[in-house]
């Protein structure tokens, strides 16, 4: 059986952009190493949780892997405090956060800080909400866990009873779909107040906790020590946090080796995918904070002798998509193709099966998730001759258009043929 190297290039999807003479910051990039993969393979698309669902990536992660979400997802929330490692049982409630900068009011100025805030100063912060904060809507404890950059976890752990995540977001930018975490078209500009989607004591109480923490934390936040350096530098201050995608247990889901027959570890940096390894029972190959693509290909190149096969995750085009930096965004595929798959291809057996995809389009115009179908590239088992990896070379490709959870089926049914 061919050994699977499975690469999803976060929101690497996107539009043509008259800046770049009418190209999508993919084909405007200079990818010689994906372009040769794209040679020898074959290519397509993939809408990879369904048509006009603009998913997030905790919900496109779970179908890339093969399962479909609306089956086996039970909220971000749950999965972020697996991935940082925080206790979670079920009718606790957890949830993704982002410090952010308000203004005046409700108003938000930045969701994330103008994505200058350091692990470090959200690290102190984040202790500063544990030990100052107390919530008294109903009995309960919580705690905050700063993740990586602006990005957090808040968990809730009630002292009697349990807590229902049937409850909206107070972060404007993401709405729930049938259950599923979906980016609105539209991002509002003000913290929504945290509501009851049912009659529940449970979702209520959720609810009212959820509104007191944002109240009582932005009040903590504001004058903390590391906003007044953050203000006198001239930088946005962290002095608000945003919450979405609660959840209050944790999917019930057969181990994806059980499920498709093949053992697979990632290589994975950001707390919901490692959430998500976890709860499939995948084992992670741990990468050291802050290395660059060549330390991944080195430690992909590593561990793939203890495996059928490996998952990767790089972060690297959605920030600037979120950014609508179109430039920046082409700047980072040519370094993943430089730096990453460069190495790969030089060092790796040649009987590897290769696939390359993402979890979703980031485009840069609107500036968030879309439900934009994203290019899938699949070498080492026939070629269907297109020239680049890019969207459109992979709409005329041999593979057509494939759901999310259609893509691992396929390779592992590929990989032993």
């Amino acid at each position: 059986m061919k050994k699977i190297l499975y690469v999803i290039l976060d929101g690497v999807g996107d539009r043509p952009i008259a800046a770049l003479g009418g190209q999508t910051p993919l084909g405007a990039a200079r990818t010689p190493n994906l372009d040769r993969l794209a040679r020898e393979g074959r290519l397509g698309l993939v809408q990879t949780v369904g048509p006009d669902i603009a998913p997030e990536s905790d919900v496109a992660v779970m179908a890339m892997l093969g399962y479909d979400p609306q089956t086996y997802h039970a909220g971000r929330g749950p999965l972020e405090a697996l991935g940082a490692d925080l206790a979670f049982d079920d009718g606790d409630l957890a949830l993704r956060g982002n410090f952010a900068t308000l203004g005046a009011g409700r108003r938000i100025v930045d969701r994330r800080v103008g994505r200058n805030l350091t692990s470090e100063e959200a690290r102190r912060l984040a202790e500063a909400v544990n030990s100052q904060v107390r919530v008294t809507a109903a009995p309960a404890e919580f705690i905050v866990r700063a993740t990586i950059g602006h990005r957090c976890t808040v968990v809730f752990y009630p002292k009697e009873g349990r807590l229902s995540a049937n409850i909206t977001n107070t972060d404007p930018a993401y709405a729930r779909l049938g259950g599923l975490g979906v980016a609105k078209a539209v991002a509002g500009n003000e913290v929504e107040e945290c509501r009851a989607l049912d009659d529940s004591a449970e979702a209520w109480v959720a609810a009212e906790l959820v509104n007191e923490f944002t109240r009582k934390s932005r009040e903590v936040l504001d004058e903390h020590e590391v906003n007044v350096r953050r203000r006198a530098a001239g930088h946005m201050p962290a002095n608000g946090i945003l919450v979405r995608d609660a959840g209050d247990h944790l999917p019930t889901v057969p181990p994806l080796a059980q499920r498709f027959g093949v053992r697979l570890a990632c290589v994975v940096e950001m707390p919901v995918e490692r959430g998500i390894a976890r709860s499939l029972g995948m084992d992670i190959v741990e990468i050291p904070p802050g290395a660059g693509y060549r330390a991944w290909a080195a430690s992909a190149l590593e561990a793939s002798a203890a495996y059928d096969g490996l998952y990767l995750h790089l972060k690297g085009p959605d920030e600037p998509g979120h950014d609508g930096d179109c430039e920046r965004k082409r700047a980072s595929i040519e370094q993943i193709d430089t730096d990453f798959f460069g190495p790969l291809l030089t060092a790796a057996p040649r009987d590897w099966l290769w696939a390359v995809t993402a979890d979703h389009a980031t485009p840069c115009e609107t500036r968030g998730h879309s439900a934009d179908p994203v290019p899938l590239l699949v070498a080492g088992s026939g070629s269907d001759g297109r020239a680049r990896f890019t969207e459109a070379e992979a709409a005329r490709g041999t593979l057509g258009t494939l759901r999310g959870t259609a893509v691992l089926p396929l390779l592992v049914e590929l990989a032993g043929s």
